[in-house]
């Protein structure tokens, strides 16, 4: 299978059930506690575990096409056509009761975002779009994104610990929120990569600033916000694909004003290397 034989509106639609028929029991696990521990922060609920159980065999069923899960694994993600799920997203505030949390799905064909679907059940909004758009926001297309700049804008930026090494550490991270901060209307931090990427796509936020690298995470709503006339980058502004281990998205405008600042804050630390460049599509 290749991009050129999808019928992007049908899978859209087929993906789209699965993913409705799947809300009840999202909304009904609100509040479950970890099943299994990952880190101190991060865990799996039992609902994780049973949603992406029964999602993965529903869509391999009725689309053919493989699934890659969060909490189960799957088939290669960067070669191929490949379903990438999290069955929920946002899990610790899924675990707390609050309601940024939601179902992520995204098609890659060869490691490039081509189609996503963001469901967030416990606000009953539904994004959903294929890369060459329009975005559909619960099933009705919108808009696209026109230009935009950071001082009218609200800007979403991934959680950190500042004492924190690795790719990108925690200091540096915090250098570029403290540059951010004089330059934005307002910043948020939800806890959700699929609450920031598909408020992104709708205009709701200007942009957001991912540090995770998981294709899971980060596939479906980079295909919502491109659908939608943005721009998905990773932290050193190169096209976001799934060998990416960051994202910054954003509208037209707004997404220089971004790098802008990264590249500055970050004294480079944040530019791509040459593994992080992914397969074209």
């Amino acid at each position: 299978m290749t991009a050129a034989s999808i019928d992007f509106p049908r899978l859209l639609h087929t993906a789209g059930a699965v993913l409705d028929g799947c809300v009840d029991e999202f909304i009904a696990g609100l509040g479950a506690p970890s099943a299994v521990t990952k880190s101190p922060t991060d865990f799996a609920t039992q609902v994780d575990l049973d949603l992406e159980r029964r999602i993965v065999a529903e869509l391999a069923d009725v689309t053919q096409i493989p699934v890659h899960g969060e909490e189960f694994g799957g088939p290669p993600v960067d070669e191929g056509v490949v379903w990438v799920l999290d069955p929920i997203d946002g899990t610790y505030n899924y675990s707390t009761g609050m309601p940024l949390t939601g179902i992520l799905l995204g098609l890659l064909v060869d490691g490039a975002p081509t189609l996503g679907l963001t469901w967030l059940p416990l606000q009953n909004r539904r994004y959903a779009a294929h890369v060459d758009g329009p975005l559909l926001v619960d099933g009705s297309p919108v808009d696209n994104l026109g230009p935009t700049r950071l001082a009218t804008s609200v800007v979403s930026y991934g959680p950190f610990n500042a004492a924190h090494g690795g790719r990108y550490p925690g200091g540096n991270r915090a250098d570029v929120i403290r540059a951010l901060s004089s330059r934005v209307a307002r910043m948020r931090m939800t806890g959700s990569t699929g609450v920031d990427l598909a408020y992104t796509a709708h205009g709701i936020f200007g942009g957001a600033v991912i540090f995770g690298r998981h294709a899971w995470d980060n596939a479906g709503g980079a295909a919502l916000v491109r659908a939608a006339g943005g721009v998905v980058t990773d932290l050193g502004g190169t096209p976001w694909t799934v060998s990416s281990t960051s994202v910054v998205a954003a509208a037209p405008g707004l997404h220089d004003e971004l790098m802008e600042i990264i590249q500055d804050a970050s004294a480079g630390e944040f530019a791509t290397r040459p593994e992080e460049v992914g397969n074209p599509q």
